[in-house]
């Protein structure tokens, strides 16, 4: 089987690659909430890449699909007092509508709930036993008696056996990043009913992954992956790799497994089999298109792609390419991960406003804003990318409005006004307009690469050439002498092409501005092997508005809209919502100013931060679960509140000698409390 890696010298200028068929994916969005910010770097980023796809006339099948299944999913509509098919058809209206808003433009989107889907988790399940890959063995695991279920370890919750951190889950600790059973946890409570789980034994369905060690590691090693992430990929392989649960126990909603009763497939084994589903769905809907063996054959010589968040890489990257080789399928040829989306620089919060939804988004602000800004940030590796709002605004106004459709709005009303339309039939500036077609290799390169930050800095490199070409022949004082009228039209007719040039590197990232632009320049749809063709002696249509200035007050209405206020804690018998403590007890807390001095993350740790702190005449190391909240570097100078005499306390990554006072509602919202201006380092807090 052929199995290509992803190449940047396939998009050369001037070439169509002929042929070359490609399956797009996204991962899916959970039918269990709405689609939100967070969710559409990805939609957004692969949407972008499909159009670039088709754009130089790739045969490019983008699929996708929601995850319907899951206990989360069967909860949400038990407490709902619906059936889940009820609840996961309204997220799927829910989601495509608001996907769509955002000019996302799926071939097929289907939902996991489906007969296609049941079909084929049927037969690879069948593909895999068959090949003695699915091993039975009876477990123990957390179940809630009250509840009547065994519990997933995310829906046991207690203190964590590492390092004593209160209200952690089951499965992992937020606070000093180490992962255990939940039989481990230190006073376990089910989140379902609040009762202590007892542990009891059940039949479980593994998959043999460790069969598939040498493959997965030639795989992922051979630039199918990021680099970073095979690099962590690597620690799985060192420690070896374990059989996979692919089985659930009743009540769950979910396929049940042929021949088990009361035993369903887990939802992580027929959610990426979702993408075959919905491309078999196409195929069945639209007789002619691709179909499951055009790319998923094991001598297939088309393409596979999934666009995925860094936080799903190992169901992506080991389970999936490692089901799909047990069942006589080829793997993936790429796996793109990107990182999580920071708004204002910190964790998207629902107190602060910014955990905002697609659809409240949609009610002040034009979707396109949001893609540019977003193609903006964007490169190919798993950095997080921040949403600042103050810098949207401004980059939104100064690039695409400014720069951009300035070019076409200054030189449109001219050619409208003065030459009923008509553009000249000569170009004023050859060697100006080859410059920016040749531009387009470079601009490629960075599309194809997923680096759409830099090909978004290079197109608006061109527009500052496009303006600055403008501003030096003056259309607006050329009209006022009557013999300079053949220079107008020329000047302006090179203008509208520079724009048009531009326009089509665009188009992947603003597809409705495209559009817009196509009927008001009156053309056919822009492809990239075109653009180097000048329009010249047509006719032209009168100039609309293509983008509008952002308010900072509709971005103001949307973090208000979105702004939810934490609901207190639950009060104590006589009222109050916290244990009281006597007198003495609080005021032999020492607590004092401290600075900070330093600030990193602490390797292999997800939420730590080790901190450097100055009492004035004393210097104090904190190990402090801040990380999901701010960004180290950004803590530096700043000034703390530290509990100065507590006992140091050894953890698994060090010995952190005090704790910093914060507020918030737990690990997904700290705000660090600060003094006021003109504090001094080692005073105590009164």
């Amino acid at each position: 089987m052929t199995n290509r890696t992803d190449s940047q010298s396939q998009i050369t200028s001037g070439q169509n690659i002929q042929g070359r068929k490609i399956l797009v994916t996204s991962a899916l969005p959970y039918a269990n909430g709405p689609i939100h910010m967070g969710h559409l770097v990805e939609y957004i980023q692969t949407d972008i890449w499909v159009r670039f796809q088709r754009l130089i006339g790739n045969d490019c099948t983008y699929v996708c699909a929601d995850d319907a299944h899951g206990t989360p999913i069967m909860l949400s509509a038990r407490q709902a007092g619906i059936a889940p098919e009820e609840l996961v058809g309204r997220y799927f209206a829910e989601h495509q509508r608001d996907l769509s808003a955002f000019l996302v433009e799926f071939d097929n989107f289907h939902t996991t709930h489906s007969t296609e889907n049941r079909e084929i988790v049927e037969d690879i399940y069948a593909r895999l036993d068959a090949k003695g890959l699915i091993a039975r063995r009876t477990i123990e695991q957390a179940y809630d008696e009250q509840a009547g279920m065994f519990l997933p370890d995310r829906f046991v919750r207690g203190t964590c056996p590492n390092c004593g951190a209160e209200d952690q889950a089951g499965d992992n600790c937020e606070v000093c990043g180490r992962t255990y059973s939940p039989s481990e946890v230190i006073d376990p409570k089910s989140v379902v009913s609040g009762t202590t789980p007892v542990q009891r034994e059940s039949e479980h369905f593994f998959f043999r992954l460790g069969a598939f060690e040498d493959s997965l590691r030639d795989w992922t090693s051979s630039g199918h992956v990021d680099a970073g992430v095979a690099r962590k990929l690597n620690e799985w392989f060192e420690a070896g790799l374990q059989d996979w649960d692919i089985s659930r126990d009743a009540p769950y909603f979910g396929f049940e497994i042929p021949g088990a009763p009361g035993k369903f497939f887990y939802v992580w084994l027929d959610a990426p089999i979702g993408y075959m589903a919905s491309l078999v769905n196409l195929a069945r809907r639209k007789p002619g298109t691709p179909d499951l063996n055009t790319f998923f054959a094991a001598d297939s010589d088309a393409d596979v792609y999934h666009f995925i968040g860094k936080d799903i890489v190992y169901f992506h990257t080991l389970f999936w390419p490692a089901v799909l080789e047990g069942a006589g399928y080829r793997k993936p040829t790429g796996v793109f991960a990107h990182g999580f989306l920071t708004v204002n620089g910190q964790k998207m919060s629902k107190s602060r406003g910014t955990f905002i939804s697609a659809a409240t988004y949609l009610e002040e602000l034009d979707p396109e804003s949001l893609r540019y800004y977003y193609a903006f940030k964007l490169g190919s590796g798993i950095d997080d990318i921040d949403w600042n709002l103050e810098d949207f605004v401004a980059r939104i106004n100064s690039d695409l409005v400014g720069k951009f459709v300035n070019i076409a709005s200054r030189c449109a009303g001219f050619i409208s006004r003065g030459f009923d339309g008509r553009l000249a039939d000569k170009l004023d500036d050859p060697e100006l307009f080859d410059e920016f077609v040749a531009a387009g290799d470079d601009i490629a390169t960075s599309y194809q690469a997923r680096e759409f930050s830099r090909a978004m800095r290079e197109v608006m490199r061109l527009a500052d050439r496009a303006n600055q070409y403008i501003d030096e022949h003056k259309p607006w004082q050329l009209v006022k002498d009557e013999s300079q009228l053949p220079r107008v039209q020329a000047v302006c007719t090179q203008g509208l092409n520079l724009f048009r040039v531009l326009m089509t590197y665009l188009q992947p990232t603003l597809p409705g501005v495209a559009r817009a632009a196509e009927a008001f320049l009156d053309i056919e749809p822009l492809t990239w092997h075109n653009r180097g063709t000048p329009l010249l002696g047509t006719v032209i249509n009168t100039f609309r508005p293509l983008m509008t200035r952002i308010d900072e007050k509709a971005v103001a209405r949307m973090v208000e809209k979105s702004m939810t206020t934490v609901p207190p804690e639950p009060a104590s018998p006589d009222g109050n919502t916290e244990s009281k403590i006597s007198l003495d007890t609080f005021l032999g807390v020492d607590l004092r100013v401290a600075e900070v001095i330093a600030a990193e993350a602490v390797d292999g740790a997800d939420k730590l931060v080790r901190v450097t702190v100055s009492l004035g005449d004393e210097r104090r190391t904190v190990l402090a679960g801040i990380r999901t909240a701010y960004d180290p570097q950004s803590l530096v100078g700043r000034q703390v509140i530290l509990v100065a005499n507590l006992e140091p306390r050894k953890m698994r990554f060090g010995t952190s000698e005090g704790m910093l006072l914060a507020a918030g509602s737990g690990a997904q919202e700290i705000f660090l409390i600060s003094p006021d201006a003109g504090a001094q380092p080692g005073m105590r807090v009164r």
